[in-house]
C-alpha cells in the first residue's frame, strides 16, 4: 500500500535538488504517489506554535454562536472569518466542522479598490477576535505565526518544485516559489471539527462526509497534525489519542480503482500536499490530491483541531495555456463548492 514521502528539513532547506525523486515519488502522476510530503526534523519552535493556535481554535469554537457569527462576512462569501454551515458537501450544508480564514501575511492587501471589489474574496480585510474576548487575547499573533513558519516551509518546498516545470510553459511569468512569495492572495484555515457526541444540530455522519472529496485549488496545501481534545471534564481540555482510527485525513493514490489510504502526519512535522494551480503550472508532471477528512463515527465529546495553509498565486497571475488566471480560476472552483448566490 502507498505511503507518504518523508524528508528531512535540513536536506530541503540545504540541498532540494536532491530531492527530486522524492519529490516525484510524493507529487508525481505515478501509480502510487499520494500527492503529499511529510517534512521532519522541523525548527524546534513549532510544536509549541502549532499547540498553542489549535487549542485557540476549540475556544474560539466554544464561544456561544451569536458571538462567533460577529466574526462572519457574508459578503466575502465567509472566506474571511468564522464560518460555519456556509459551505455545501455532498450537497448539504456542511455542519460538523468550523473554519477560521485569514491571511496570516498581510492583513489588508495593498491592491486598487477596483480589485478589492472584483476579488473580495482574497483581497477582503482579515477580520480577528476582540481583544475583550475572553481566553482568545493571543488569537491573532498565533495564527499569523504559525502561518508565517509554514508559508516559509512552503517556500523551500516550492523551489524543490521548480525542476518540473516546463521551461516551454507559455503561462510561466515567475518560478513556483515567487508566485507564492510576492502573492497576496495566500489563505489559511483554522478548522475545529465539532465532537462526534454533540451532533451540532446535524446527524453524525461517516466516511467522507466531514470533507467531502475534492481538489485543493492552490499551489500547494501546508498542514498540521490534527490535534484532538477530549472535553469529557470540566477545565482546560485535555490532548488525546485519535477516538476513532478512521478520523483524520484520507488521500487517493494516482492508481485506477486503488483504495484511499489514511495519512497520518506526526505532531512535530509538517505535511504539505499539491493543488491543482500546481498541476496546471507542471503540466501534470505533478498532479493534485485527491482526499478528503473523516470526522469518525465514535469519540464522544472529543473535538478535532487543524490547521491549513493554501499557498497560492495572486489573482491575475496566468496559470493556465488557455489564459484563465487563477482568480478567474478561483471564481469557477468557490461556485461549485457555495453556489451562485453565495
Amino acid at each position: 500500500m502507498p505511503t507518504a514521502v518523508t524528508i528531512d528539513y535540513n536536506a530541503l532547506k540545504s540541498d532540494p535538488a536532491s530531492l527530486e525523486a522524492d519529490f516525484k515519488a510524493a507529487f508525481g502522476n505515478g501509480n502510487d504517489a499520494l500527492g503529499a510530503i511529510i517534512i521532519k526534523g522541523l525548527p524546534a519552535e513549532f510544536p509549541a506554535l502549532r499547540e498553542r493556535l489549535l487549542r485557540l481554535a476549540d475556544k474560539f469554537a466554544s464561544l456561544p454562536e451569536d458571538v462567533r457569527e460577529k466574526y462572519a462576512r457574508k459578503e466575502q462569501q465567509y472566506m474571511f472569518g468564522w464560518s460555519h454551515g456556509k459551505e455545501v458537501m455532498n450537497g448539504r450544508p456542511d455542519l460538523l466542522k468550523g473554519s477560521y480564514y485569514a491571511n496570516p501575511l498581510v492583513d489588508r492587501p495593498d491592491v486598487t479598490e477596483e480589485q478589492r471589489a472584483e476579488h473580495h474574496v482574497y483581497y477582503g480585510e482579515n477580520v480577528w477576535p476582540e481583544k475583550t474576548e475572553e481566553g482568545l487575547e493571543g488569537f491573532e499573533v498565533a495564527f499569523k505565526e504559525l502561518g508565517r513558519f509554514i508559508f516559509e516551509v512552503g517556500k523551500l518546498v516550492a523551489k524543490a518544485c521548480e525542476g518540473f516545470v516546463s521551461s516551454q510553459a507559455s503561462s510561466r511569468t515567475a518560478s513556483i516559489a515567487d508566485l507564492i512569495a510576492n502573492s497576496q492572495c495566500n489563505k489559511a484555515r483554522l478548522l475545529h471539527y465539532f465532537p462526534p457526541s454533540t451532533k451540532n444540530g446535524d446527524e453524525v455522519v461517516a466516511d467522507d462526509d466531514a470533507c467531502g472529496m475534492h481538489l485543493d485549488h492552490s499551489i500547494l496545501t501546508g498542514l498540521c497534525s490534527a490535534m484532538y481534545l477530549s472535553h469529557e471534564e470540566a477545565g482546560e481540555p485535555k490532548v488525546v489519542p485519535p477516538p476513532d482510527a478512521n478520523a483524520g485525513l484520507w488521500i487517493c493514490p494516482r492508481r485506477k480503482g486503488a483504495e484511499p489510504v489514511k495519512v497520518s502526519i506526526p505532531a512535530d512535522c509538517l505535511a504539505f500536499q499539491t493543488g491543482e494551480a500546481l498541476q496546471v503550472l507542471t503540466e501534470g508532471r505533478l498532479a493534485a490530491t485527491p482526499h478528503y477528512v473523516t470526522a469518525g463515527k465514535e469519540g464522544g465529546n472529543v473535538s478535532r483541531e487543524t490547521f491549513a495553509f493554501f499557498l497560492q498565486p495572486n489573482v491575475d497571475e496566468v496559470i493556465g495555456k488557455d489564459g484563465e488566471t487563477f482568480g478567474q480560476f478561483t471564481e469557477r472552483i468557490m461556485k461549485e463548492h457555495y453556489g451562485e448566490e453565495s
